[in-house]
């Protein structure tokens, strides 16, 4: 539908673009936030660098990976490996606190607000800065969440007590806001026990991370029932709506972006917002009621 439309880009002054965003966030009767990767990069869930070396070292040392993208599709020789890495891997980014709090600036900017969120991330941050579990739909998985890898049904298992004791057995010690560390002298182990192995409580066959990936991904009974949700709420809306898109690039534009301008186009109460580094943008038939600001998202939240 927008393919072939003119696409207009963030412009016009920074404070201005500011205060007409903290005008419209005030007057919304409801907000629908649709978040992407750009968010909890933003929150300093980063898969390179510094963090990347802090938790992974020994693994790019033995496996000359550089970051933790290029770690998750590396062919470990056994499911013992495998399991090390993926471990650590969901750890460090599902039950570890975020290292900066946008996600809680967020929740504090639309606490009071008829608010529903999409997003395509799987790191479950929304949920732990406070945003009530019956306004999101996950529509990507969750890192928490075990499912069959054939899958021969359609549940999903949460996965917190065995990649603890995984990592536990790497030699991990787990700290504050969840925070690992290696005690002193301490070199961690890039093995886990055979019998940490998750199996499948059905067919005995290997569990995997509930991540859509290919056409195995499981959409279990909370999946659906978050996703009614969100087409009731969206049904519901009879006043003024901010459609806030933040961090949302175009590797599934179809779920959240195309969606929200469409929306925009069609409801003349609505406006749409985008904070996007680089990437913030909008079809010309809705640039009279977007607001697209190219910066940092947690910055922005801050100002506001």
């Amino acid at each position: 539908m927008f393919s072939r439309m003119s696409i207009a880009r963030s412009t016009g002054n920074y404070s201005g673009n500011i205060l007409k965003l903290k005008r419209v966030l005030a007057d919304a009767e409801h907000v629908v936030i649709g978040a992407g990767a750009g968010l909890s990069t933003s929150a300093g869930f980063v898969y390179s660098g510094e963090r990347f070396e802090k938790y992974f070292s020994d693994f790019a040392e033995n496996y000359h990976f550089s970051d933790m993208y290029s770690g998750g599709f590396y062919p470990y020789l056994s499911q013992e490996k495998f399991w090390a890495y993926w471990s650590r891997y969901i750890w460090v980014n599902r039950y570890m606190d975020a290292p900066k709090p946008v996600y809680d600036r967020l929740y504090q900017l639309v606490k009071d607000k008829d608010y529903f969120v999409i997003t395509t991330n799987v790191d479950h941050c929304f949920q732990k800065a406070g945003f009530s579990k019956d306004r999101l739909f996950y529509t990507q998985g969750d890192y928490g969440l075990f499912q069959c890898s054939e899958p021969c049904h359609s549940r999903t298992y949460d996965n917190e007590d065995i990649i603890r004791s995984m990592v536990l057995a790497q030699g991990w010690e787990i700290g504050e806001g969840n925070d690992l560390s290696l005690p002193e002298g301490v070199q961690a182990g890039m093995t886990v026990p055979s019998e940490l192995l998750p199996v499948c409580p059905v067919c005995g066959k290997p569990l995997t991370m509930n991540l859509r990936s290919d056409d195995r991904f499981v959409e279990d009974e909370g999946w659906h029932e978050a996703a009614e949700r969100y087409r009731e709420f969206l049904t519901s809306l009879t006043g003024s709506t901010l459609f806030l898109e933040l961090g949302v690039g175009y590797n599934t534009p179809g779920i959240i972006k195309y969606p929200f301008w469409s929306m925009t186009a069609k409801d003349p109460r609505a406006t749409f917002a985008s904070i996007n580094l680089g990437e913030s943008v909008c079809p010309g038939q809705i640039r009279d009621r977007a607001i697209l600001i190219d910066s940092d998202i947690g910055e922005i939240l801050a100002d506001i």
